[in-house]
């Protein structure tokens, strides 16, 4: 079997949120990994959102956080981020990869089920 082949897809999740900005999105990554919920946190800065929030159309500039997880924590890690979160309605997506690399899922599993 190849190494890149799947490896049981409904395991690894990236969880999304977006945060108003960069010192709250390092907050949130670094929370994260203390508390186990993630084994990698990607933050990417300059994201241009356009939304309707209460009737309003608004525009703000926000960081995007992907944080590589499994669906063991999905529950945990989205009850975290929505409490610690800044916004009253804070996006929380998950997706589920249909490949990646074997020895990176199971770097993501042992670091969110480590002890330390």
């Amino acid at each position: 079997m190849s190494e890149n082949a799947p490896v049981n897809p409904s395991k690894f999740l990236v969880v999304v949120t977006s945060l108003p900005d960069l010192e709250a999105a390092k907050d949130m990554a670094h929370a994260l990994l203390k508390n186990n919920l993630a084994a990698c946190v990607q933050l990417m800065g300059g994201i241009q959102s356009i939304y309707r929030w209460e009737g309003k159309i608004c525009e703000e500039e926000e960081v995007l956080l992907s944080a590589k997880t499994t669906d063991s924590k999905w529950s945990e890690i989205s009850a975290f981020i929505q409490s610690a979160h800044p916004y009253d309605l804070p996006e929380i997506l998950a997706f589920s990869p249909e490949q990646y690399e074997k020895q990176y899922g199971k770097w993501v599993e042992s670091e969110v089920n480590s002890k330390i």
